[in-house]
């Protein structure tokens, strides 16, 4: 895992844009496509700003997203696939792409698709509750399966609130379709995009425990090939030195001015 600190939410962006949009042209040029998977959300916004802009042959990409809330209509102000195809699919012309749709045939459809070769990098962000996609603490580490259907906890409905995708926690869907934990690890780069002091608790959390389904985002330290971007409110709460104790390969740590 190599960590960056950076001194805002923009900056962060550019820079993990920038990294990714070499990873997808890496895998353009030695392969002639590439499959790239995408976490949504606030803390999204400002490296989705900065994607749009890279230097990347589109239509030669296959386009994933995480998860999405089960029975919501796609032109919910919450909804996934809105916020995709506002901040993103509408921008650049994609080769593919593959939406979460949330019913029955839709998952198992998604899950074939998912299966057939490899995502060659995930843009992972991480909750307020330590999630990663929709896999709320405690979070299944065994399953195989590419999509699954979880209940949402009751801190993960908070922060949908908080961002201001639902008006109150009784408005937020109990249930979401969500890529599984193992499924995110096998992608072949991960960047994890995690601005904002409301992400302070989680990423101290991820970084400073050990590896253990009560916090889901431990388990990507041990990705071979994982940034880890943050910026200083999202870094102010962390221990270094419990970190490092905790990370079974730190390729770096890095402040950027």
């Amino acid at each position: 895992m190599k960590i960056i600190v950076t001194k805002s939410s923009e900056q962060l962006g550019r820079m993990a844009a920038r990294q990714a949009a070499e990873r997808i042209n890496k895998c353009i040029s030695e392969k002639g496509k590439a499959r790239v998977l995408f976490s949504t959300g606030a803390s999204q916004f400002d490296m989705f700003k900065a994607l749009v802009r890279e230097n990347v042959d589109w239509e030669k990409v296959a386009m994933f997203h995480l998860d999405e809330y089960v029975n919501l209509s796609p032109d919910h102000p919450a909804s996934f696939r809105k916020y995709l195809n506002e901040r993103f699919v509408s921008k650049v012309p994609l080769g593919e792409v593959h939406f979460v749709d949330g019913t029955e045939g839709g998952i198992a459809k998604l899950n074939a698709i998912v299966a057939e070769e490899p995502i060659d990098l995930g843009m992972i962000g991480v909750g307020e509750n330590a999630h990663i996609a929709f896999n709320d603490p405690p979070a299944d580490f065994d399953t195989e399966t590419p999509f699954i259907i979880v209940a949402l906890d009751e801190a993960c409905k908070r922060q949908q609130v908080g961002e201001g995708w639902f008006a109150a926690i009784d408005d937020v869907p109990k249930t979401a379709v969500t890529m599984s934990v193992r499924q995110i690890m096998k992608c072949g780069e991960i960047i994890s995009c995690v601005p904002y002091a409301v992400k302070a608790n989680a990423v101290r959390a991820m970084v400073e425990s050990p590896i253990v389904n009560t916090v889901p985002a431990s388990i990507l330290k041990t990705h071979p090939k994982i940034t880890l971007y943050l910026d200083v409110d999202s870094a102010a709460k962390i221990d270094f030195a419990l970190a490092e104790a905790h990370i079974p390969c730190l390729d770096g740590y890095e402040e950027v001015s």
